[in-house]
């Protein structure tokens, strides 16, 4: 008989083939129109001293000559050149640029001053598959000054060999946000729990990062005595269980206890020969970041505490049906405005 996390593990395998493939082939063409936009930009930055007549008129001709094309309107064809501006001395940056789709460099490229800013943005959407929607969510909260000079509260440095604890650093962020737009607002404390339990595990699987999931409120028995991990996964580039739990409260040191105890049983109860030890992310509402140090100085289990922030709440009488984060985005974005 198949077991089920064997069998999710399978699928999830070749779904991250079929992914790759996919990426592929979104690459190839997604080069090619870049590429294009690249020499449009120069050829009208080259021109600029033609005014802005000179773009109107431009976005008129190739219309009519390409009736059925899409991305010429005076707004892309500007773009185009700022396009061209930001990336023409900079080919580590014109390189990651063909990673991502058109839309998603406008928005980089038009909001982002910095270098290496931009980099770091284009890196994140392409290795965890932000759509246009969450990458301008993350650019107005600045991700970039939370996450990467921030300090990140986990010790997986410290528990984890090279190069786990690198996959897991990169897999954990500092904060999270997370759209609950649907949320009724007098919401009680068991609704939003299982909101955000569901809406954490539709995210982390949408993302494509390894993360298949095993089960909700996954069951713990130590000598009759029952415990609920909030959620559980398997990670197919770790290989090892991922335990999380989520707060809706800030932090106390006592949810690390609790954690390592979870973490404990996983290890002698599912975790396998060829698996790495399991790793635990606790989700808080907000923490203190001398608080976590202590909490997790002298433990000996991998354990990442991170906060999250709801996006977006709209008075409704009853709460409906969650909508999930977009799905990897393969086309080209290429709409008029």
């Amino acid at each position: 008989m198949i077991e089920t996390s064997d069998f999710k593990i399978v699928i999830d395998s070749i779904v991250n083939e079929i992914q790759q493939t996919q990426l592929k082939m979104f690459q190839d063409a997604n080069t090619n129109v870049l590429e294009l936009y690249f020499h449009i930009g120069k050829i009208i930055d080259e021109r600029i001293s033609w005014g802005n007549k000179f773009v109107d008129e431009l976005s008129t001709e190739l219309k009519i000559k390409y009736p059925h094309a899409k991305g010429y309107s005076p707004r892309n064809l500007r773009n185009m050149r700022k396009y061209y501006l930001s990336v023409k001395e900079n080919e580590e940056l014109k390189e990651l640029s063909h990673k991502i789709p058109w839309s998603h460099n406008t928005i980089i490229m038009d909001r982002v001053k910095d270098i290496n800013q931009k980099l770091w943005y284009i890196k994140e959407t392409y290795n965890n598959g932000w759509s246009y929607d969450y990458l301008e969510i993350q650019i107005k909260k600045d991700a970039y000054n939370r996450q990467v000079l921030g300090e990140k509260t986990n010790n997986f440095s410290l528990t984890l060999l090279h190069p786990q604890s690198t996959l897991a650093k990169e897999i954990m962020k500092d904060s999270y946000i997370f759209d609950v737009g649907e949320l009724r607002e007098n919401y009680v404390e068991k609704d939003i729990e299982n909101v955000l339990i569901e809406k954490i595990k539709m995210t982390l699987l949408e993302l494509g990062n390894g993360f298949s999931f095993i089960a909700n409120q996954y069951r713990v028995t130590i000598n009759d005595d029952e415990n609920f991990i909030d959620l559980l996964f398997y990670h197919t580039k770790l290989h090892c269980y991922i335990a999380i739990e989520l707060k809706n409260k800030k932090f106390i040191p006592e949810y690390v206890g609790k954690m390592n105890y979870y973490l404990s049983a996983l290890d002698d109860i599912l975790k396998g020969n060829n698996d790495n030890p399991s790793i635990g992310i606790i989700l808080v509402r907000n923490k203190n970041k001398l608080n976590v140090e202590y909490a997790l100085r002298d433990v000996n289990k991998p354990i990442g505490v991170s906060s999250y922030e709801l996006q977006e709440y709209l008075p409704k009488n009853i709460l409906e049906s969650l909508s999930t984060e977009e799905e990897l985005n393969l086309h080209i974005d290429m709409e008029d405005e």
